[in-house]
């Protein structure tokens, strides 16, 4: 019994070390330590000096000062973060419409002045009320307008948010042939606005929190209540809750704090620009974290599947989307295998080869001063050189850099007896097919994967490669996501889940939700009005029924 409350005070305090330790590595703020303990006082130049001196002199908080007969009131903002017409329509016009209206020999007393504003002045939709002042500057900080009255104690917080911000457009890299064109933005609100305009059910449910100590960027959950698991949306909250740093500049923050394996080259956190996408994966029963200020959702949980499988597959017929899908994955594994397999045959086992095909690739190498895997690796490692400085110059450039890398420096290599033309090829062919890869975080799993192959054939040729593939299927066997298997539906199998991997089934045969999500909704269609269409019956008589 003494060992167990020893034990208990010795782990109390080493966890109060370790908060006070964090505290250290992530102090908060200064401002917000003075403002948490600092209610708005009645005096409005009491409240406007605290003010500045939590904002210091930041030339963009505008404060400006009326009078409405005795009482003096102050409305302060943000320049650039509100929108003008509604600074002047909605909240200066009406004050001085009511200095004017109000009758020379009488005076508002404060507390009725603040309950004229707030109840019938201001004509704004969004209107709360601010008592301390960690709430009155983040608010101003997020676009919000402060109207402060002398005399009382509190703040009039009226929405005027209208900071510049990009028109929906067609995302760059999910695109696709047959499909919408909208794209998520980098507001959050647009955002939820896209989904809600795709899935018009009450159920849908959208949490908004802030995460991030100086940032303080808001954070939504969506998910649909009845399909979603309960236990998936709980552990998605607290895994947020959870994250305690400075910033949050980009949805990657997010996906790399809450992901199950950080240390694996693979992505458990599926991220799109695409609203189609997400409305389809909430119908499914998954999870949707939008964050502010990035086009990109993630979505949760993820597997090897969902980052193989194009939106554009659900709209084309099942046949097409079938070929298309057995083509991708098929893409996937010459992107990552290979140049391993040129350098295993070319150097460890020529016998595999046929001889004719063995004497034309020896023929092509005579001149070539390098090895196999020399040869290999020089030009893999130019390959990702001209597509990284593709990415980063302007669009004009980068066309003429891929021209040029492609055609100019390739021939010049193979005349130069530097490189085999059929390295050449093996490389085109490897680019092409890597950029078949829907999803942009699974694609740089597979370059990162594709060297390490190559690695593993410089060594031991085909043996090395073999193994390197049975501890990927190992590692992939390990790997989850919320608690979800990264091999799901193939191990643990689920024949149900198979109509929509590999193989895309008909539409009129996916009655039922994906089993691997545990929503208690099964069915996304009824039953036996589809199978009666199928056979050709007609609908009518379910209408006069």
């Amino acid at each position: 019994m003494f060992k167990k409350v020893l034990k208990k005070i010795f782990n109390s305090k080493a966890q109060k070390e370790q908060e006070q330790k964090q505290g250290e590595l992530f102090p908060e703020p200064l401002w917000r330590k003075q403002a948490k303990q600092m209610p708005l006082k009645k005096d409005l130049q009491s409240n406007l000096d605290t003010i500045h001196q939590i904002l210091g002199d930041s030339q963009d908080i505008i404060i400006r000062k009326m009078s409405v007969r005795s009482t003096h009131i102050a409305l302060v903002y943000l320049e650039g973060m509100v929108d003008y017409a509604v600074i002047n329509d909605f909240i200066l016009k009406p004050i001085v419409l009511e200095s004017r209206q109000a009758k020379p020999d009488k005076d508002f007393p404060p507390k009725e002045l603040y309950s004229r504003l707030l109840n019938h002045v201001t004509p704004a939709g969004e209107v709360v009320e601010a008592s301390d002042f960690d709430q009155l500057v983040f608010l101003v900080l997020t676009g919000i307008g402060a109207v402060l009255v002398d005399g009382q104690n509190k703040a009039i917080m009226v929405s005027a948010k209208g900071w510049p911000k990009r028109a929906v457009s067609e995302p760059d890299i999910e695109s696709v042939i047959r499909g919408p064109r909208e794209g998520f933005t980098e507001t959050l609100r647009v955002n939820t606005v896209l989904i809600r305009r795709r899935i018009r059910d009450p159920n849908l449910r959208i949490i908004t929190t802030q995460i991030g100590r100086r940032s303080k960027t808001d954070v939504a959950i969506a998910y649909i209540k009845g399909i979603a698991d309960p236990e998936l949306v709980d552990e998605v909250k607290k895994r947020l809750e959870t994250i305690d740093i400075d910033a949050i500049m980009e949805s990657a923050y997010v996906e790399q704090l809450i992901e199950d394996n950080w240390w694996s080259p693979f992505p458990t956190v599926q991220e799109t620009e695409r609203p189609d996408t997400v409305a389809a994966s909430l119908i499914e029963g998954r999870v949707a974290i939008i964050v502010d200020n990035t086009p990109f959702v993630l979505l949760v949980p993820a597997n090897i599947n969902m980052f193989m499988v194009s939106p554009e597959d659900a709209y084309v017929k099942w046949t097409a989307g079938t070929f298309v899908r057995f083509l991708r994955f098929g893409a996937n594994f010459i992107a990552m295998l290979l140049p391993g397999i040129y350098i295993a045959l070319t150097s460890f086992h020529p016998e595999m080869l046929p001889t004719g095909l063995a004497l034309s690739i020896a023929a092509t190498r005579e001149a070539v001063p390098f090895p196999a895997y020399m040869e290999a690796f020089l030009m893999e490692l130019s390959l990702e050189l001209l597509r990284e400085a593709g990415i980063r110059l302007p669009g004009p450039i980068s066309q003429t850099i891929g021209i040029v890398g492609a055609l100019v420096v390739g021939t010049a290599a193979v005349q130069a007896s530097l490189v085999s033309p059929v390295m050449v090829i093996v490389v085109a062919f490897t680019a092409i097919a890597a950029f078949s890869t829907p999803t942009v975080s699974f694609g740089f799993a597979i370059r990162q994967m594709r060297f390490m192959y190559m690695i593993l054939a410089t060594f031991l040729g085909l043996y090395g490669m073999m193994l390197g593939l049975l501890v990927l299927l190992g590692h992939f066997a390990c790997l989850k996501s919320f608690g979800m298997g990264y091999l799901e539906p193939f191990a643990p199998l689920s024949t149900s889940d198979l109509k929509d991997v590999m193989i895309r089934m008909p539409l009129l045969t996916m009655h039922n939700r994906p089993a691997s999500f545990g929503h208690s909704d099964d069915y996304r269609m009824e039953d036996r009005r589809q199978d009666d269409l199928q056979r050709g019956v007609d609908s009518d008589r379910y209408e006069s029924n």
